[in-house]
């Protein structure tokens, strides 16, 4: 199989494996205000076509397949629906900001590869524009999986220092959400969460580790899927603490601001990237452990790549 690229301007990008459709990103989404409007990746699928994301469950709107979600960024909500509030729980803010595409800056196919990257701008609800962000999506078909490399650089262009933190930091206990967010499908719930210390559900929420995994029952076919994200070595913070859940949902966070908010002064800049490894089975003993290398490998060369980018410009 070779990847392909479709592109519906001014909406969204189709990566696909023949006929299958690995990734769908929307960079233009018509959500509405209350649910922090911002680009995702629904669906996702394996390389033999099984889903591996959910859009917009009944139970939280606002989660669309991988998101790059903040739900406290200063005193603006870029995650959507309400703010936690300590002493009050979550409360309806006027504060649910959005993340704009401003333009395409690439969009390359090759036969086993993909890239997609564009430029950004978070606009507070108010009107106020306070992030600019660069990011970099690419596919990249590997063995019988395929990895996607999620790459984001974000700029303060406020006049003042940001904090960017969690409920957790907020005073909500073991509730550190924030970062890059995944939620999986309803058959995923009561799937297993895999990590390098061993596999088991909730409690490995909070977790300081370098990848983690988890492993769902598709509807249908029966069959099993597995997705592992892996944090690249140069992220702040690494390696992160982990938003796991799989007794009510199935989802993953690495997520650097769960326990400790993250500064960031004006005109400074940030950059995370990540590694989604996606593949049908894996669920054996060390599966996961093999799909986190691939995406390490990866993760490895975009790092190196990078510098030559940065060192040809200096």
């Amino acid at each position: 199989m070779s990847i392909t690229v479709t592109h519906e301007l001014d909406s969204h990008v189709v990566i696909r494996d023949g006929d299958v459709e690995l990734a769908r990103y929307t960079y233009r989404p018509d959500t509405v205000q209350l649910e922090s409007p911002k680009p995702y990746l629904h669906p996702l699928r394996t390389r033999s076509g099984d889903p591996v994301t959910l859009f917009r469950p009944h139970d939280h709107v606002w989660h669309k397949g991988i998101a790059w979600s903040l739900p406290h960024v200063g005193e603006e909500n870029f995650w959507g629906g309400p703010t936690y509030v300590h002493g009050q729980f979550y409360v309806q803010l006027e504060n649910n900001g959005r993340a704009e595409h401003e333009r395409m800056t690439e969009l390359v196919a090759t036969a086993d590869a993909a890239t997609i990257a564009h430029r950004l701008r978070w606009v507070t609800q108010g009107g106020q524009q306070i992030i600019e962000e660069d990011r970099r999506i690419s596919a990249h078909l590997v063995d019988d999986a395929w990895v996607l490399v999620f790459e984001t650089v974000m700029r303060n262009t406020s006049e003042a220092t940001i904090s960017i933190g969690s409920p957790t930091t907020k005073g909500r206990e073991n509730a550190g959400y924030g970062g890059l967010f995944w939620r999986g499908p309803r058959s995923f719930t009561g799937g297993t969460v895999r990590t390098p210390l061993g596999d088991g559900g909730d409690e490995l929420r909070g977790s300081r580790l370098e990848w983690m995994g988890f492993t769902g029952r598709q509807d249908g076919s029966g069959g099993t899927s597995t997705l592992v994200i892996v944090d690249d070595t140069e992220n702040p913070r690494h390696p992160p603490q982990w938003f796991a859940r799989s007794e009510e949902f199935a989802c993953l966070c690495p997520a650097p601001f769960f326990s400790e908010e993250l500064e960031f002064g004006a005109g400074e800049s940030l950059r995370f990237r990540y590694a989604v490894v996606i593949a049908d089975g894996y669920g054996e003993e060390g599966g996961a452990a093999r799909l986190a290398d691939l995406g390490r490998g990866l993760l490895a060369a975009r790092r190196a790549e990078t510098r030559v980018l940065e060192d040809s410009r200096s």
